[in-house]
Order: C-alpha cells, then structure tokens, then sequence
C-alpha cells in the first residue's frame, strides 16, 4: 500500500490550534501523560532486561541500562512531539521506546566478541554508526518508503517476534540445559501465572487496568516470588537516588564491519516500523504528514542510536503500544505526549529505578515478554492481511523468508563452519530476513520483465 503525503494546508496565523497543538490544563496534562508512561513502561524496560539476562550480565549492570534506556526515549519522545527546528521530530503525539529488533543483533554481535561485557563495546560502537547512518539517510528513506511496503515489514515484524521466542525461553528455564538448575517445575509455573494473569485481566477488566495488563502481572508474579527466593534487593539499597549513565561506561566504542552492517539493517527495520506508527498516528490526529515531516521523524530514530552508542542504551522506534492508546482515547495533543517523555527522562535519573527493575526475577519477565513476542508476531500477520497474494508470488517471497530467517534461530551452530563476519551477519534472524525479503520484493514486485507486475 503507497504511502500518501500531503502538504500541510492550516495556516498557524489564522483559526484555532489543531487539536495536535492544543495544550490542556496542568492536571488533565500531567494525568494524560502518566497514562502514556503506563501503558509503554513494560514495553521499556523489557529490552534492557532480555538483553542482560541474555549475556548473564551483573545485576547493576543491567539496572544501568535499564536507566540509560528510560532516560534515551524520554529524551527522543521528548524531540519527536516537540521538534527542533526543522531537523528533528515529527511534532505529533509519538512515544519513543527501545525497539525489540535489535536483541537478537545485540547478543549476537557481543557474544561473538568476548561475551558479556567484554562484548558490548563492538556492540555500541556498532549502534553509534548506525545512529549516524540513520540521521543521514532518513530524508533519503522517506521518499523511498514504497520500496518497504506491507509485504517487506510484515514479513520483518513476524521474524522478529519469533525469533525473541528463545530469549524469553532462556529466562524461564535457564540458558544451560546442562545445569540441575535448568527448567525447574516452579520457575515455569511462575512464568505461566504471569501469563495467566495477562489473559484474565484482559478478558474480565476495561479500561486502565486492561491496559496495564502486562505491567500488574509482573508486580503480581514479582510479589509471588519473593517466597521462593527469587527477588534480590540489596543492590537497590546501594543504588543512588540521581545519577546518569557514564558514556562508553564498557569501555571506547569498537567498530567492525560485520556488526556495523547487521545494526545498519536494524536501523533500516527500526525506520519500517517507525514509518507505519508515524502515519497511522498521522490519520489518527488528522493531520497532513509530508515527506519532511516523516524525514524529520525518521532522524530522531537515528539520533537515538547516536545517544545509544554514547550512553550504553538502545535505538527506539515509536511505540505502537502508544499509538493505538490515541486512538483509543482520542486525546490528539502532542503535549501529553511530551509530558509522558519528561516523566521518563526523570525516571532514567533515578538508578534505584535501574536497579528495582533489574531485580524482576528472570521466569516473571520472561512470562510478560512471552506474551509480548508473540503480540509482535501477531502484528507481523495483521500487516501481512493488507499483501496482495492473487496473481503474485508473495506467497513464495514469505515462505523463503520465514525459511531462511528463522534458520539460525532453530539451529545456533547452523552456520559455524562459516567465516565469523558472515555469521554475525547471516546469523541474526532478523538482518537476514531484512536482506532476503527485500531482495525477492525488487525481484518479483518492483523489477519489470517484459510484463506489469501486481503491486505488493
């Protein structure tokens, strides 16, 4: 489906402030944006804790990225519906959070480099090029969105959230199959009443509390496993009350070409995502987007990755969670929105915050995020709905997708025998779903063979 702009017509001299501009009272403002805070909050934190757990970092260490993450989208979230002059934000009610695309890449790039933390400066040094990457290219990429149409981000959204399945696996039991402590009745038990609770509180609740779903079954499931020994306080009370991530704190950034390109092509699936969210809230607000406005959007992704890379945190992209909370509320106010990102530059400021987040026990959050994968796969299906499969082979480009991406993700050792820049590349799930997808789309929908070719 093309994207549509269009130039903006209301001249700001003349009438009333669009809705998009209006700003409501102090209280209805500041209760608005708590409601933002909320419902992204799980969503937020989620990464920082995968990411983590994932290469069996200490537990400060991960309530530090917990605090870099929270204070980078408050910051982006902050650009997005304010703007900077005519570089940077889209000026609509956009939260920015940490995108789930770039786990996968993440553990991969460190753990080719030394593991742990040794990893992490290969891993940031990529992320800051691709911050740069993207500041450079957003205004390139938003006239060429129509070569990244529903059958390329669905396809991208469904590897995604599929292949993150063994990351919130890897919480529950354990990463060693090895070890006596792997898969243990009541950690998986835990995790399943984390579920649980997702699903009754969604079925039998409205309103906040249905929309906070994922949020109290973590409180619930976190107050569940304080008897079984799961929850560590200690470094809470150690941790200050203010302070801010050290830059670089693993060390000066390292840059290798692999790991460069595999996060070049998160950033490319980041500015995906952040297109549909950007003109679908567009639509929503009723207000024209133009290619500027979408380009200006697209740049506080990529300055997200150069915050990332400085700060020891993670690219954002705009938060469909948030998006649909507008249309649901129909509050089109940009402020609110701003609001929501202060609330969240406040709370990256705090490393007690850091730390108690840190301290969720590993089945809790890898409950709550199995069901948050699975809802990103989902949202890969419903994009793929719009594909045109009648007279095309999108049918055939999906398949060979799904097949080749998802590869490493069932078999790690598949590509072992290969060079190593080829593993961290092909490796990752989603960079090669990105790569495949978008090839066989210029391929069979965009390259003219004698015949017109269906749209895609």
């Amino acid at each position: 489906m093309p994207l549509r702009f269009s130039r903006p017509s209301h001249n700001p001299d003349a009438g009333p402030p669009h809705p998009v501009d209006e700003v409501p009272r102090p209280a209805r403002l500041t209760l608005l944006g708590l409601q933002h805070l909320a419902i992204m909050y799980a969503g937020a934190i989620a990464v920082p804790l995968l990411v983590g757990g994932a290469l069996k970092l200490p537990q400060h260490t991960i309530g530090v990225l917990v605090n870099a993450d929270l204070l980078v989208s408050g910051i982006i979230t902050i650009v997005q519906s304010v703007g900077i002059g005519r570089i940077l934000g889209v000026r609509l009610p956009i939260v920015a959070g940490a995108t789930f695309t770039v786990v996968s890449p993440m553990i991969l790039i460190a753990q080719q480099f030394g593991g742990g933390e040794v990893g992490l400066p290969a891993v940031y040094g990529a992320i800051l090029v691709s911050g740069v990457f993207g500041l450079i290219i957003a205004r390139f990429f938003a006239t060429v969105a129509r070569f990244f149409p529903p059958l390329v981000s669905g396809c991208v959204i469904c590897v995604i959230g599929l292949s993150l399945i063994g990351a919130d696996a890897g919480l529950i039991a354990g990463n060693d199959v090895k070890s006596p402590e792997y898969g243990q009745i009541s950690h998986i038990a835990l995790a399943g009443l984390v579920i649980l609770l997702i699903v009754l509180l969604h079925r039998f609740t409205r309103g906040l509390i249905n929309q906070l779903a994922v949020l109290l079954s973590i409180v619930i499931g976190t107050i569940v496993a304080i008897p079984m020994g799961l929850v560590h306080l200690s470094a809470v009370g150690k941790a200050g009350w203010f302070g801010i991530s050290q830059p670089f704190l693993f060390g000066a950034p390292q840059f290798h070409v692999a790991a460069i390109i595999s996060m070049c092509v998160v950033m490319l699936v980041t500015f995906t995502e952040s297109t549909a969210d950007i003109v679908a809230v567009a639509e929503m607000v009723d207000k024209p987007l133009a290619p500027g406005d979408l380009a200006r959007g697209l740049a506080a992704d990529g300055l997200s990755g150069v915050l990332a890379g400085l700060m020891n945190s993670f690219p954002d992209t705009a938060f469909a969670e948030n998006v649909g909370l507008v249309e649901l509320t129909g509050v089109r106010s940009r402020w609110v929105v701003s609001v929501c990102g202060v609330f969240l530059v406040i709370l990256g400021l705090i490393p007690k915050v850091g730390s108690l987040v840190a301290a969720l026990p590993d089945p809790v959050v890898g409950g709550a995020a199995t069901v948050m994968f699975a809802m990103v796969t989902a949202v890969g299906l419903r994009i793929l709905h719009k594909v045109e499969f009648e007279g095309t082979q999108n049918m055939l480009i999906i398949a060979v997708t799904l097949s080749v991406a998802l590869l490493p993700s069932v078999a790690p050792s598949f590509y072992t025998k290969f060079p190593t820049d080829f593993q961290m590349i092909a490796g990752s799930p989603i960079t090669s779903a990105v790569i495949v997808v978008f090839v066989l789309n210029l391929l069979f929908n965009h390259w003219r063979v004698g015949k017109e070719t269906a749209p895609s």
